[in-house]
């Protein structure tokens, strides 16, 4: 199987099949690579619709050339002890990137986010987003604003009084509590709208089955979210071999 960056030649093989409408696995199997690969291409040069072979090309050109006169990310930050490849990092980060923004995180979002959760500390300073992405303060400012409101991050001031933006163990069960409760007012609305449609029609039906639906859905995520909460307060290390540890069926 082939490795390293793609070629043009690839970029041009991605672009026809995209445009026969080709699944990303099948696009892969073609150029006998993984499928990561050819969606984190897709995603990261205008998606399925907007993709370009020439554009992609000369996009990584770009990026490749400003990453290597770029200053170190985090002259800060702790050296790395060996344990950790630079460019395996590098393509985990755009791999989880991808997740991101499969999910419905534009770019720049998924990017920030995906710097807080791969930073050891789990938080990060505006200024040391800015150096890590090589992006405006502008651009940090909005994505940060956003990942807010969704309760994916918050913030809080260190020792220095600095704002800094925090990934910690609970801000993921935050974030799923409050995607239930979301889904929980799709139910509500559904249900009200039955009302106003009328008893017995199908319309009505339709819509109360919706309510039924995500009642249960959002119920089910509310308590399973309660439920494993702990496991974010899991020490990975004095879990494993544990004896005590309870299994995932009790």
């Amino acid at each position: 199987m082939p490795g390293g960056r793609l070629t043009q030649q690839e970029r041009q093989q991605i672009a026809l099949g995209l445009a026969d409408g080709l699944a990303y696995a099948e696009i892969a199997r073609r150029l006998e690579r993984p499928t990561s690969t050819v969606t984190r291409e897709v995603m990261r040069n205008g998606g399925p619709n907007a993709y370009r072979a020439e554009v992609a090309h000369r996009a990584t050109e770009h990026r490749a050339h400003r990453r290597r006169q770029a200053a170190p990310r985090d002259p800060d930050a702790p050296q790395s002890d060996g344990r950790r490849d630079t460019e395996s990092v590098r393509a985990y980060e755009e791999t989880l990137t991808t997740v991101f923004m499969q999910s419905g995180l534009p770019r720049m979002t998924a990017r920030v986010l995906v710097c807080l959760y791969t930073t050891d500390a789990g938080s990060l300073t505006a200024s040391e987003l800015v150096q890590r992405l090589q992006v405006s303060p502008a651009t940090v400012s909005k994505a940060v604003a956003f990942l807010e409101s969704q309760g994916l991050i918050r913030r809080e001031r260190d020792e220095r009084r600095r704002e800094r933006y925090v990934v910690d163990d609970d801000v993921m069960y935050q974030s799923t509590v409050a995607s239930a409760r979301a889904t929980a007012h799709l139910g509500e609305t559904a249900r009200q709208g039955a009302g106003i449609l009328g008893a017995g029609t199908p319309a009505a039906a339709r819509l109360e089955n919706i309510a039924r639906f995500v009642d249960f859905v959002s119920e089910s995520i509310l308590r399973a979210a309660e439920q494993a909460r702990e496991v974010l307060h899991t020490r990975t290390e004095s879990t494993q071999g544990d004896p005590a540890q309870p299994a995932a069926d009790d």
